[in-house]
Order: C-alpha cells, then sequence, then structure tokens
C-alpha cells in the first residue's frame, strides 16, 4: 500500500475504493475521533493570557479505530485526509492528522463535491493543506456550545427542573417557537364578511366595489354591512364594463440548497429534516447505480447555489434532447444564495450523472430514496430549464351601486414544470364581450374571522431559522430533534407547539440571560465564526469575550436567580409527618411529595397510589458491607446498595441469562446483560477478563482470523461479524 486515504463514513470509504487501482487505501475514521470529553468541561484557563484551550481525549469507542489508522499510516508512503469540504470536515481532518501523531498542515488534503471517479482522480492530483482558518471557527463554535451547554444547563436543572438543556442555536431557536405561541395566545380574531356573486354560464366572481370604495378583504365587518350590499346587488342590473388578459411569466425555481431541500421535502415529501438528511447522505456516499456504486448528488450541506459548468452544460443538453428547443434558455441560468452569512460548500445539491434520470433511477433505489432524488434531480433540471407563462383573465360586472370581479387564468407555455409537474388546473372564464348585459342567478354573503397566525412546521422554522442567520445547514436538522428529545416542542398534526416547560426555560433566558435567546445575538456570533473562518479575527478574542461576562452572569444567576420549579400545595397533610403534600413536577412527570423533604421521603402518584420505596433485601454489598434493596427502573426492578450514593454496586435481580458458547478470551461463561445501553454480553469473570460484545456471541469462528464471531440482526437480514477484524459474512 502507498497510498492512504481518510474519510468519515464506511460507506463513502467503499465507494471511493471502486474508483482507485490498489497502489491506494481507502478507510473510514466513521466521524469524529477526538473531542471535548463528555464527563468534564473540557477547556481550561491559561492563568498568563486567558486564553481558552480545549482538552481534547479520544473516546474510549473510537480508541479500535485510532490504533487501526495509526498502523496504516506507518505502512504508508502517503496520508490524504479527505473529509468533508466544510468546516465540520476540516476539522474532523485535522482532529485524525492529531490522533495519528501526524501534523495536519503537512498532510495533503483532498476534497470533492460529488462522489464520482473523475471527482475523485481530480482531487487527488490537486491536493491543498487543511485550513486552520476553517478549524479554528469549527474548534470556536464547539467550545462556545460547550461553555452554553456545560454552564447554562445544571443551572436550569437546579432552578426549573432536571433534565433541562440549554445551547447557543438551540435556546434561540426554542424562543421563536415560544413566541409565535405567544402571538397565537394574545390573539384577537376580527369579525368579516364575504360576498359571492354567481352570473350567468356559471361565472363565480366575488364584491370589489361598492359606492365607488374598492372592497378589500376585511372591508365588509358587519353582518349589517354585508345585508346592505347584497340588497343594493339584489335590485340592479348588470353589464361587462372590462374584460382582461395578462401574461406573466414565472421563474425558475432555484437548485437546492440544505435548508430548501428540508422544506421542499417536508411540504411535498412528509418528510422530517432529519431523515431527508439521512437520506441525502446515503445518496451522497454512494448507491448502486446502472454504472456501478457511486455518489448520486453532490455534498447536501451546502448554503450555496452555484453550480459547476459542466453539470450545467449536461443538463442544457438534457433539456435540448428530451425537451426540445424551446424549453431551453438561450443562456444558462446563474443563481445568487440570498440566505444572511452563506459560506459552507461550494455548489448546491444536484444530481451527479444527469443520465441517471427517474426511471433508471427506479430500478436501483429504495423507495423513500428514490423520491428525495427525483426531487433533487428535477430541481436542478428546472433551474436551467425556461420560465413557465402563464395568462391572467379578470371581467368585472358593474351595477350601479355593485361591482364584482371574476377571475381566472390560462397556462399557456408550461416551461419548468416540464420538469417538475404541474397540478394547478386551469380555471378559464366564458368569452364575454364588453358591454354585454348578464343576470345575477344567486348571490351569497358568508361570515368568517380573521385567523391567530400559523404556529411553525419543520420546514417554515428552518426557514426563520435561515432568514435570520441561525444556524447553518448542517445544525437545522439537529436542532429540531434535540427541541423535541428534551421535550420542549412536540409535533401535533405536523405544527410545532412549545410545551409548558418551554415557557418557563425561555422566560428565565429572557430575564437573566437575554443574549443565548436573542436572534440578533447568535446570528452575529455566526458572523464572527464567518471572519475567523476568513482569517480576519482571532479566534481567541471570540472567546474570551464571551466567556468572562457569561460565567459572572452565572454565578450571579446561582445566587439570585429564584427557584421556578413546580411545587403547588394540594391542602392534604402527609401521613407519615403531618407536614403539606405538594404538587411536584419530575423526570417522568406529576407526583405528590412531602414538604419536609429529605427529613420525610413520603411520595404518591397523582391517582393516589403511594409510590413504593426501595424494597430491603437479606443479600450483603460484596463492596462495602451494607444491605442490598430492591429499587425500581425504566427497565424494571434491579438490586442496589443501600449505602448509594457512596456506594454505588448495582446489579440484576434475575441471575444473568448464560450462553453455551464459552469466552474467546479466558474461557470463562458468556453472560447475556442490561446496561444502560440495553442488552449486551460479557464474560462472566469481570473484571479480570473484560470481553464485552453487542451482538451476540455465536458458535462460529471467522475465516479470516478465526475468532469468534456474532450475529448482527437487521430489517434487510442477519449476518455474522468477527469480534476482532470486523470481517462479515451473510448469515
Amino acid at each position: 500500500m502507498k497510498n492512504l486515504i481518510i474519510v468519515e463514513s464506511p460507506a463513502k470509504a467503499r465507494t471511493i475504493t471502486n474508483f482507485l487501482n490498489k497502489d491506494y487505501k481507502v478507510v473510514a475514521s466513521k466521524g469524529h475521533i477526538r473531542d471535548l470529553p463528555k464527563s468534564t468541561f473540557g477547556i481550561a484557563i491559561d492563568e498568563k493570557t486567558g486564553d481558552l484551550i480545549p482538552k481534547y481525549s479520544i473516546p474510549r469507542d473510537a480508541n479500535p479505530t485510532v490504533k487501526e489508522l495509526k498502523k496504516l499510516a506507518k505502512e504508508a508512503e502517503t496520508v490524504y485526509i479527505a473529509t468533508d469540504e466544510d468546516r465540520e470536515g476540516e476539522a474532523i481532518g485535522y482532529h485524525i492528522a492529531k490522533a495519528i501523531g501526524k501534523e495536519p498542515t503537512e498532510l495533503p488534503r483532498i476534497v470533492f463535491h460529488e462522489i464520482t471517479k473523475s471527482a475523485i482522480l481530480h482531487a487527488i492530483e490537486n491536493p491543498r493543506k487543511v485550513d486552520m482558518h476553517s478549524v479554528d471557527a469549527q474548534q470556536t463554535r464547539r467550545m462556545l456550545d460547550r461553555i452554553v451547554g456545560y454552564k447554562l444547563s445544571p443551572l436550569l436543572a437546579s432552578k426549573i427542573q432536571r433534565g433541562l438543556s440549554a445551547g447557543r442555536v438551540q435556546s434561540s431557536t426554542l424562543k421563536l417557537v415560544v413566541d409565535k405561541e405567544r402571538e397565537i395566545k394574545a390573539f384577537k380574531p376580527e369579525e368579516y364578511w364575504s360576498i359571492e356573486a354567481l352570473f350567468e354560464k356559471n361565472i363565480t366572481a366575488n364584491i370589489h366595489n361598492y359606492n365607488g370604495l374598492k372592497i378589500e378583504k376585511l372591508t365588509i365587518k358587519t353582518k349589517e354591512d354585508a345585508n346592505e350590499i347584497v340588497t343594493a346587488a339584489k335590485s340592479e342590473s348588470f353589464i361587462v364594463t372590462s374584460i382582461e388578459k395578462t401574461k406573466r411569466k414565472t421563474k425558475t425555481p432555484p437548485p437546492f440548497m440544505t435548508s430548501t431541500l428540508q422544506q421542499a421535502a417536508s411540504t411535498q415529501l412528509g418528510f422530517s429534516p432529519k431523515k431527508t438528511m439521512m437520506i441525502a447522505q446515503k445518496l451522497y456516499e454512494g448507491v448502486k447505480t446502472d454504472q456501478g456504486t457511486m455518489g448520486v448528488i453532490t455534498y447536501m450541506r451546502t448554503d450555496s447555489m452555484n453550480l459547476a459548468k459542466e453539470a450545467v452544460d449536461a443538463a442544457r443538453d438534457y433539456i435540448k434532447t428530451n425537451f426540445g428547443e424551446k424549453y431551453l434558455p438561450k443562456r444558462a441560468k446563474n443563481y445568487v444564495t440570498k440566505s444572511k452569512g452563506a459560506q459552507e460548500a461550494h455548489e448546491a445539491i444536484r444530481p451527479t450523472m444527469i443520465n441517471f434520470d427517474g426511471k433508471i433511477a427506479a430500478k436501483y433505489l429504495a423507495s423513500d430514496e428514490l423520491k428525495l432524488y427525483r426531487l433533487i434531480y428535477n430541481r436542478f433540471l428546472a433551474c436551467q430549464t425556461t420560465e413557465a407563462e402563464m395568462e391572467s383573465q379578470s371581467i368585472l360586472f358593474k351595477g350601479d351601486k355593485c361591482t364584482f370581479k371574476a377571475s381566472g387564468r390560462k397556462l399557456l407555455f408550461d416551461g419548468f414544470y416540464k420538469a417538475t409537474g404541474h397540478t394547478d388546473k386551469d380555471k378559464l372564464l366564458p368569452n364575454l364581450t364588453k358591454g354585454q348585459t348578464v343576470t345575477l342567478d344567486e348571490i351569497k354573503q358568508e361570515q368568517h374571522f380573521t385567523e391567530p397566525p400559523a404556529r411553525y412546521n419543520e420546514a417554515s422554522l428552518i426557514k426563520k431559522l435561515e432568514s435570520l442567520g441561525i444556524g447553518r445547514p448542517s445544525t437545522y436538522a439537529p436542532t429540531i430533534t434535540i427541541l423535541q428529545t428534551r421535550k420542549y416542542i412536540e409535533l401535533e398534526k405536523k405544527r410545532i407547539h412549545p410545551t409548558e416547560v418551554a415557557f418557563t426555560v425561555i422566560e428565565m433566558l429572557e430575564k437573566h440571560f437575554p443574549e443565548i435567546v436573542d436572534s440578533g445575538f447568535t446570528a452575529n456570533m455566526e458572523e464572527a465564526l464567518d471572519e475567523i473562518a476568513e482569517g480576519k479575527t482571532s479566534w481567541q478574542t471570540t472567546l474570551k469575550a464571551f466567556y468572562a461576562p457569561f460565567i459572572q452572569k452565572i454565578e450571579e444567576g446561582k445566587k439570585n436567580i429564584k427557584s421556578l420549579k413546580v411545587a403547588i400545595p394540594t391542602g392534604e397533610k402527609c401521613p407519615k409527618c403531618t407536614s403539606e403534600l405538594l404538587l411536584r413536577k419530575g423526570k417522568y412527570g406529576e407526583f405528590i411529595a412531602c414538604s419536609n423533604f429529605p427529613k420525610c421521603k413520603y411520595t404518591k402518584n397523582i391517582d393516589g397510589t403511594e409510590i413504593e420505596g426501595p424494597e430491603e433485601t437479606d443479600e450483603i454489598c460484596e463492596k462495602c458491607g451494607s444491605a442490598m434493596v430492591i429499587k425500581n427502573s425504566k427497565r424494571g426492578k434491579f438490586l442496589a446498595c443501600s449505602a448509594y450514593p457512596k456506594c454505588k454496586n448495582a446489579k440484576s435481580l434475575e441471575p444473568p441469562k448464560e450462553l453455551k458458547i464459552s469466552c474467546p478470551e479466558c474461557g470463562g461463561k458468556l453472560q447475556e446483560r442490561q446496561g444502560k445501553r440495553g442488552k449486551f454480553f460479557g464474560c462472566a469473570n469481570y473484571p479480570k477478563c473484560k470481553f464485552i460484545a453487542n451482538n451476540e456471541p455465536v458458535d462460529k469462528k471467522c475465516p479470516k482470523c478465526n475468532y469468534i464471531m456474532g450475529i448482527k440482526k437487521l430489517k434487510a437480514g442477519n449476518f455474522y461479524i468477527c469480534f476482532k477484524c470486523k470481517h462479515k459474512i451473510e448469515a
């Protein structure tokens, strides 16, 4: 092996391997292999300079990957960093280099926006260096988010409710949702009336003018006003006073970038942003095609609308051949990004192969993959097609006091609709002549009330975030997901509703940490990150300007912010100590507890049933000698030491299930166990033997290294995987 290419994703590695000869080995880092530690703050302050120093570590589950990368890097003549070309990818590449003991700026860095053979070969021929300005920008973002999350979240938990979190982008996004709900609650509906007439030949028209005054939507306020107009209209005769036909062109839609793709997939396909990005990731990294496995779309995290000249030329050739000359503009169309602070990648989302159209793709792609691919493919073709042309029609019917207006439309030329499709039907008006008398057949009035502003759906919230410059393409979907996970928002009929705790959190942040929920502040911080990426600003200057005043507010908040925890008196007395019982909110919902806690620990459910405390047993803790008790958890009952939290010994109430095969490391019994993350398999001789596996070990040896294998069960089918060399075999 002469050359080692390191990417993030195994799927990407497999696809790129298909394009290269045996001189190249492509491996995956499987995402970040170096990060701030989960268990500690991970940021130190230099006493002399005041600089904020990140304390990166390699997560335990990444150690095998790092070990393998180090080994391969030593054997290779050249090591290429080939992570995604955005700040996150640049930072991943930087950390890969550091983890394998290389200087990041000394390794060749290759970039590409599509995973095709020509793009990969071109990238290898034109390497560059790791962009340290982009690394600094990502590093600043990561540290800012750590500072806010690690310092502010515990304050929220202590003052409001356990399990709460705050974030720089997350909290300003939540404020948008809460503010929208406040608008809805404050909204007062207004009454108005509409008046519709039916003339001969089934022509429907709306009131347009009365007594010389133009009638707008909210002009007719009361039933009396409506009755006056209807009465007048019934006594009048009408003539055609105006017939207008105007032509207008509908502009071609621009190609997709991340935000607009997520919006279109939500409204047209019903996909959540998270689902959209997962499917797009697969389409980018490589799927089966008529030309082998390759990426069929360009990089999907982008806020650019630039298009490669070669791709545009291919689209124009396709349009001319398949649609005809009249659908081809004289010149190729260029689009400019309007989103605030656009900067990430360098090209819009488009198909990589124009000949891999919807019909061919249907033979290779799964159902949801095909839906999203067609959306992207058709939009790309549409952006290079001619404009559509419509004819708007209007007829005015005038009486003595009342004038009614009928409107129609007709599609004259479908233009880009040839690619995207057009579902609106023509609404044609009959042929009439100016001065012609028409008969009023029917007139009706209808009461309406103005509607409150609509709640955000996922698509409209992303559009709002983009317009305000909050976050970046890579953050939209994760931000909405974390708000759902933290129970700050709920989706009802695809509309976003804030929960009760969201109001409490935002009210506290607005009062004590207004900058955290201020969209302007968040957007300005994004601009500061842009300046770091461009080399215009020092990343330490940005961090220090934020850190000192923020930490001061945190310390003041610990002392001065009053507890907002829900504790409502119930009027009942505690049966154990006669203190007052309070309604409280906990991690798993509402419950009733004694106000004399922690001296008295009496609790009961809302329905009145007492919440059982730990059940005593005769078993003794082997670690400290205290009695073991039975406790409840989400996964059921378990044994725990009564001396908790001094002693944290815990184990399953039932003896672990033993497997029929022996431990490959020491020959002991293998057992099925339950942990925080679910079921796993381990050796009975733990902690002396630390063999552990997520997949169930089976009596099958790996044909490559003769080590024991496990079975992995998936919907698509089962396969065996070696615990040592990771070799896979279909089951």
